[in-house]
Order: C-alpha cells, then structure tokens, then sequence
C-alpha cells in the first residue's frame, strides 16, 4: 500500500524536504527572486498562475526525483493543480517517488509575549479531507518565535499539539513548525525552552500517533537529538530561516539525525530566464548539495 511505503519513506529513508509552499504573502518575493518583478502580473491569479509554472518546473526537473528529496511541501493552490497533465500530489508520489505534504496554516497573528500564534484555519477539516482524497501524506503548519519567552513559547507548542491532534484523525501526518526567528536576540534561550515545551507535549502525546517536528537549525548542535530519539516524533527535519544555503548546510550537518527542509536556500539560484539546461543544473547543485549536508554529519 502506498501509504506503507510513504511511511517508511518519510521516517527512515535518506535525503530531504523540499519546501514549496510560498503562499499569498510571501509568493511575491518568491517571484522576485525568481526574476518576475511585481510589474510582469496583475492580480491574484496571475500571481498564483506564475508561482505555479515556477513549481512545475522545478517538480519536473530530471534531479527533482525521490533519490534525494523524499518529499515536498505544497501549498494548497499547488495541490489542486497539475502537473505534465496529472494532480500535482499523485504525478509526485507515482511519477517521481516525492511524498506530498500540504502547508495548512493561514499566516500569522500579531506577536503578543514575544511569539505570533496561528490564525484559526477556517474549514480545516474540509481541506484535510480533500487532501486524503488527493493522496496527500501529511501537512506542515508554523508559527514564529522571537523572544526566549516561557509564556509564549508554551502557548505556540500548546497551538501546535491541539491542532495536530486534529490533523491525525483525518489520518495525516502532521509536521510542527514552531520556528524560532533566526535574529531572535535571545535564539539559543528560546530554543531551550522549546526543547523543554516541545518534550512535554511529545510525553503527552496519546493513541500512538506520531508528528514530524521542522525546527530551525539550533545555535547548540545536536539541541533537538532528544526529540529526534523521541518514539512519537517520525523525524525532525530543519528549515533554513533565512540563512544562504552555504550556511544552512554547514549548520545542518553539524546536527546528526536531522534532514533539511529547504525554502528559499534550495530555489536560490533558479532564475526566469534561464535555459532549461541552465536551470536544471543550477536546482542539481542545489539539491546535492541539501542533501549532502542532511546526510553526511560532522
């Protein structure tokens, strides 16, 4: 069963996370960096119909295949699109050996006790039951941490579980991402009291589901090895908060057991106007080099 595989897949084989999951907010800058300036669409539409082609063509690129990235997040108008002709989720799993993850959250509320919660996610059952249907694995939800707050920090993990426990019994895997801001003035503090929230939620989790936790790589190498070891947690997997790829690598692999789930340091490189020979090499390098540093450890 397809599901078996995913699972094995996403907790036990090499490589990493792609994330493509720019929404609304942050597509824009996605665009830009991909050499399409806000004057080249008008609307919504157009906006999400060139961030669209953006993902095709790097979900088609020949080293875009499961020997190295295991899976993909995608965001929701990504998910109900296609793909050379097929729903994006199924041409990833069947064609090229990605397991789909679905972003779920709908951005931010304002920051209160040095932390922005989730905004509530109207209509989520509905989304994750649609998400089933399209062969989706899991989903990814973030929230964002700037100060090394007990109160706060204690509240996003709480958010996390409470709306996890949800996701689990539409039978999806969820990934937690309670991301601590990498200019945080206080980052290695706020990652301890993480680590410490983030226990005591796993210690608490119940009916034998497990979670995925995305985590930004810590100041204290191998911080996370307690959840990574931890037998509700599936894997714990690294976003690269900003940092250039070069560095989000060097931190990486001084973190055993820990894989990357690349934004913006995997997609770097890639630029509009270049020749598919041109691109496709660029996301290659790209791609060995997350991987290798998800795989090969200090």
């Amino acid at each position: 069963m397809a599901n078996n595989d995913m699972n094995v897949q996403m907790s036990q084989k090499p490589g990493f996370i792609a994330a493509l999951d720019q929404s609304g907010g942050s597509t824009p800058g996605a665009l830009r960096q991909y050499g399409i300036p806000d004057s080249a669409y008008s609307g919504d539409a157009d906006m999400f119909r060139l961030i669209h082609q953006m993902r095709v063509r790097i979900m088609t690129a020949p080293a875009f295949t499961g020997d190295k990235v295991i899976a993909a997040i995608l965001f929701e108008g990504t998910m109900d699109g296609e793909a050379q002709g097929r729903p994006v989720p199924s041409f990833l799993w069947q064609s090229r050996g990605i397991v789909p993850f679905l972003k779920v959250d709908k951005g931010l509320e304002a920051e209160k006790q040095g932390v922005r919660l989730m905004k509530p996610i109207p209509g989520l059952d509905a989304l994750l039951a649609r998400a089933v249907k399209l062969g989706v694995y899991g989903t990814k939800m973030r929230s964002t941490i700037n100060l090394a707050s007990r109160e706060g920090i204690a509240a996003i993990v709480a958010q996390q579980f409470e709306i996890a426990a949800q996701i689990a019994k539409s039978g999806l895997m969820p990934i937690l991402e309670p991301e601590v801001l990498i200019n945080s003035p206080d980052k290695a503090g706020a990652e301890a009291i993480l680590l410490a929230e983030l226990r005591k939620g796993l210690d608490g989790l119940r009916g034998g589901h497990q979670v995925m936790l995305k985590l930004t790589i810590p100041e204290v190498p191998d911080l996370y090895r307690p959840l990574i070891e931890h037998d509700r947690v599936a894997r714990v997997v690294a976003l690269s908060g900003g940092y250039t790829r070069e560095v989000a690598c060097q931190r990486l692999a001084a973190n055993h057991g820990m894989i990357a789930s690349f934004s913006r340091a995997l997609i770097d490189d890639l630029r509009n106007s270049m020749s598919d020979a041109d691109f496709n090499a660029a996301l290659a390098k790209s791609i060995q080099e997350i991987y290798r540093a998800s795989t090969v450890k200090a």
